[in-house]
């Protein structure tokens, strides 16, 4: 069954949300990815916003440049936790408009949001989400961590 959805503004977003798509793969949990705009498709938007958790989702991720409006309406209408990618699009100002897009939300309406391009972190956070009901996703997130930190020592070893 499908945990995570990831879904973004348009296909330009892609190469970022790969980040999070790759790393769930690493951690054996499934995902469903779609294109969702919050300005072009927004009936597509609100069934998905009502109905994901229906479908089995337990997380959302969603990356979003410009604007960045779609992250915190799916959060407007989920109850499932909502990660919001901000991504430094063509049309952005260095990106600060779709941080502070996502970041800024009212409220009542949580959106976790994560680094300009940080879509790697966004599927981070939404294992450890998930990691919370599942000893298995658990064990392979504290594995992780301590590859990560095993890294660090080795290069520490290399410096001289």
């Amino acid at each position: 069954m499908k945990q995570v959805g990831i879904i973004m503004g348009s296909k330009s977003d892609l190469p970022i949300m790969k980040e999070a798509i790759e790393i769930l793969k690493n951690f054996n949990i499934k995902t469903e990815v779609d294109i969702v705009s919050a300005h072009r498709t927004p009936s597509k938007l609100m069934d998905y916003g009502k109905n994901a958790h229906k479908r089995g989702l337990k997380v959302i991720i969603a990356g979003a440049g410009g604007a960045a409006h779609l992250p915190g309406m799916i959060a407007s209408l989920s109850p499932l936790p909502v990660i919001g990618v901000p991504i430094k699009s063509s049309n952005s100002i260095d990106g600060w408009d779709s941080v502070l897009s996502i970041l800024q939300m009212p409220g009542g309406v949580p959106v976790a949001t994560v680094a300009l391009n940080g879509a790697k972190n966004a599927g981070i956070l939404a294992a450890q989400i998930i990691g919370v009901d599942s000893i298995n996703i658990q064990k392979k997130i504290i594995e992780y961590k301590d590859e990560l930190s095993q890294k660090v020592i080795d290069s520490s070893k290399n410096i001289n």
